[in-house]
């Protein structure tokens, strides 16, 4: 890991739209957080951060893992979605049980090159850059899985808005008769 001089601590940290890389820190019971402009450390182990994040925005590390599974198949090294509604995707570059699990957040990621040692330089896109403990081809493959999940889910919200946008906006006559009568059944439905 790249070390970097990190301006303040913190206690809590929540995942935002910000947020470049979760990393272990040389103090294995603290984590530190890249973000584009600023850099932290915090006082929980990166899985803490990770599991406070996804239940901050309504599930559990296990629930938002269990949701890629369900979507794709992967059962390791699983990529997560944080927060759909802003679109943070985070991928593990090992398995998340391992103290030297770091997160990186698919959206910031500019490039990758191979070091010496089958390392992986990672460059942000804000051009600040970490070393890390992985192959190449590893990366990569996280790298394109999580683009993977991230087009599955914005397929899934992209037809739900269709569906919503038809009901709003009806393109013909018909569709707005249609629309009329469902509410007109659905109110009988609750005439007393």
């Amino acid at each position: 890991m790249m070390m970097i001089e990190t301006k303040k601590t913190v206690e809590d940290y929540i995942i935002n739209r910000f947020t470049m890389a979760i990393l272990p820190d040389s103090n294995k019971m603290c984590t530190r957080i890249l973000e584009y402009e600023e850099e932290f450390v915090v006082q929980k182990r990166p899985m803490e951060v990770i599991d406070q994040s996804c239940r901050y925005f309504g599930s559990s590390y296990s629930g938002r893992k269990d949701g890629t599974k369900n979507l794709m198949g992967i059962t390791h090294k699983s990529p997560i979605v944080i927060d759909p509604a802003n679109s943070i995707y985070f991928f593990p570059t090992t398995s998340s049980t391992r103290p030297q699990c770091a997160w990186l957040s698919h959206y910031f990621i500019k490039g990758s090159s191979k070091t010496e040692h089958d390392n992986t330089i990672v460059t942000f896109s804000n051009d600040k850059q970490i070393n890390l403990a992985m192959s190449i081809g590893s990366f990569k493959n996280q790298y394109y899985r999580t683009a993977q999940l991230r087009t599955m889910i914005s397929s899934r919200i992209e037809l739900e808005q269709r569906k919503l946008n038809m009901l709003l906006i009806p393109k013909d006559e018909k569709e707005k008769n249609a629309i009329y009568e469902q509410m007109i059944r659905e109110l009988d439905r609750f005439s007393w």
